[in-house]
């Protein structure tokens, strides 16, 4: 792992807004840094995508940093939605103009952004409460009746096949985050101690398992989806990174992601999401 992605999973004191924008860029880089996932862009190739490889992603967590910071000081000023929102397009049309175009975090953005307007406002507030809590409490109505994006692959299969997709995870305060990637954090540190990367690896398999990923949906259909979570099942069934050939089975998952052009987005975005909660609340 390069310096620039060091990582310290106790929490410290509270951090302010440069500090939680500079820790959500962290969390997405720290997901790019991490191999095998199947079918998705990490440092060593480019998985089931043409359009984008490690380095663009990375340009792009730069590019949205200071975005996350103006998320968290909205939030400590008791932002609205709309407020929130505004910011959103703002990152969104940055990291296209960062990409030429490639869409890279639009999913992040979103869900990373929420998650550090509420770090913001419980910061500023004091309270205890959970930043997905938070996020629910503040915002959730606001975020299910907001405007539906037209252009998002996950919105367009989340409207042909009835899943809740980002919108419902956020208004729900994300339960796949804190119900499935941070259980799957703390019991991969067990099989693999001193190994942060197949820790990430298997909270990914994780989250791939269990969640309706609708990147998935809108790549391979419901089979497609089933392939995947099967997949992913199936690995973590056998032992998952706590199994001497867990590296080699994971690549061969991966490149049968990469030959039926699977890549589950959201299981990525959840994962910088789950790291990005952990540092703060764990």
């Amino acid at each position: 792992m390069t310096p620039a992605l060091k990582w310290q999973s106790r929490p410290e004191l509270a951090l302010d807004a440069a500090q939680l924008g500079d820790l959500a860029s962290l969390c997405l880089k720290l997901e790019v840094e991490t191999y095998p996932k199947p079918g998705l862009v990490s440092h060593v190739d480019n998985g089931a995508h043409r359009d984008m490889d490690a380095a663009l992603l990375c340009l792009s967590a730069e590019t949205l940093m200071p975005f996350f910071s103006e998320l968290a000081a909205a939030g400590a000023e008791g932002a609205g939605m709309n407020r929130l929102r505004a910011i959103g397009v703002a990152a969104e049309r940055a990291m296209l103009a960062a990409t030429c175009g490639v869409n890279t975090h639009r999913g992040a953005i979103f869900g990373l952004g929420l998650l550090c307007a509420a770090a913001g406002y419980r910061n500023a507030v004091g309270i205890r409460k959970s930043l997905g809590r938070l996020v629910s409490e503040r915002w959730g109505d606001d975020i299910l009746s907001g405007p539906v994006s037209l252009r998002s692959h996950g919105a367009v299969a989340g409207r042909r096949y009835g899943a809740g997709g980002a919108r419902a995870e956020a208004a729900d305060g994300f339960p796949s985050v804190y119900d499935i990637a941070l259980p799957a954090l703390h019991a991969a540190r067990k099989l693999a101690p001193h190994d942060e990367e197949a820790v990430r690896v298997e909270t990914c398999m994780r989250l791939i398992a269990e969640v309706t990923d609708t990147n998935l949906l809108h790549r391979g259909r419901p089979e497609g989806l089933r392939f995947a979570q099967e997949s992913a099942a199936s690995f973590l069934a056998a032992g998952g990174v706590g199994s001497p050939d867990w590296r080699r089975r994971t690549a061969n998952i991966h490149q049968a992601f990469v030959a039926r052009n699977l890549s589950p987005g959201g299981s990525a975005d959840l994962l910088a999401m789950a790291l990005f909660v952990e540092r703060l609340e764990v």
